[in-house]
């Protein structure tokens, strides 16, 4: 059994040379399994505050996914559950918990204005929510597929969600008309994870072998176009993302790299690695796509200027994995 954790970051950085200025405000979550919320001071590496946290106990090894709404709540994807809590609060109860959810929990994320949630998991399905709903009403729709669910990823126009799975399926659902097309970029290779860029332009999938696949969208409603196929990472590759100004895709592995690729020729740009790293469970950019936050299973949070390839923050204080992380920009 492990104990759910939060750690919130809200922090002011101060200012460097106007080059290498980090963004002046951050809300950083971080995933744990070591019972305490830290708060850090960001402009040095350690823990300045531990708060204890008294949270209910759930049968699960790790959170899997993290996911800040548009109205700053946060949501944790873990074993037959999901839970909302309020990022701005620190009240450490979650302020709603989704539940009647047979196995793990992969995947979160928001509609455009937070009026509904969307998850996938192992029960081999993904789903969409309504907070505002009673709590047996509150899952709205089901999409049921032959494997479990690693990936669920939503269209920028809020017509479609990418649902990739086990068996190395991506199941495009198209919410309008409840009919899915399917896309398979390589049998018998588990799709881990699938990005869309903020202007709906392109779509990225990594898989268990390393691999990433890129595909152009276009159309009404998106259609998928194979753009290409990249050897991303010699092992397990976990995650993708693409930077808000879709100049970038960061993949992250089992190799203890994140890797940056250059989308206007996918050149790689960037491999963020450390001695002492080792899986990059997670990433995020920041607003302006200057800087990526990462996660890894030697406990640290790291932030890297991208420009340079320099590792610019390294946060420490949790004893275990940090296993998901969500990063959302706001003004001092």
């Amino acid at each position: 059994m492990r104990i759910l954790n939060f750690k919130w970051l809200s922090c002011k950085v101060a200012k460097m040379s106007k080059k290498r200025e980090l963004p002046k405000r951050l809300k950083l979550v971080t995933t744990v399994s070591d019972n305490c919320e830290l708060r850090f001071n960001t402009s040095r590496p350690l823990c300045t505050n531990i708060i204890q946290i008294n949270m209910p106990v759930i049968f699960c090894e790790q959170v899997n996914s993290l996911e800040i709404s548009p109205t700053s709540m946060v949501a944790a994807a873990g074993f037959q559950h999901i839970r909302l809590y309020d990022l701005s609060s620190a009240n450490p109860d979650p302020v709603t918990t989704f539940e009647d959810i047979s196995k793990n929990v992969s995947r979160v994320g928001f509609q455009k204005n937070g009026t509904w949630m969307y998850t996938g998991g192992e029960d081999c399905t993904a789903r969409i929510w309504d907070p505002r709903a009673a709590p047996r009403t509150r899952c709205q729709k089901i999409f049921q597929v032959q494997a479990p669910v690693n990936a669920v990823m939503l269209h920028p126009d809020q017509s479609q969600i990418m649902v990739g799975d086990q068996s190395g399926i991506i199941h495009i659902w198209d919410l309008k008309t409840d009919q899915n097309e399917q896309l398979i970029p390589e049998a018998e290779a588990s799709i881990q994870d699938i990005a869309i860029d903020p202007a709906g332009k392109m779509m990225a999938a990594v898989n268990n072998k390393g691999n990433c696949y890129v595909w152009s969208l276009s159309g009404q409603p998106p259609h998928p176009v194979p753009k290409k196929h990249i050897t991303a990472h010699s092992k397990y590759a976990l995650r993708c993302k693409f930077s808000p100004d879709s100049t970038m895709l960061v993949t992250t592995s089992g190799d203890c790299s994140a890797k940056i690729w250059r989308t206007s020729d996918w050149a790689l740009l960037r491999e963020l690695r450390r001695d002492t790293q080792r899986w990059v469970w997670d990433a995020a950019f920041t607003l302006d796509s200057r800087f990526l936050f990462t996660g890894s299973s030697d406990s640290y949070a790291r932030l890297w200027n991208i420009e340079r390839g320099t590792l610019e923050r390294e946060y420490c204080g949790h004893q275990k994995a940090i296993t998901a992380l969500a990063f959302k920009d706001q003004p001092v």
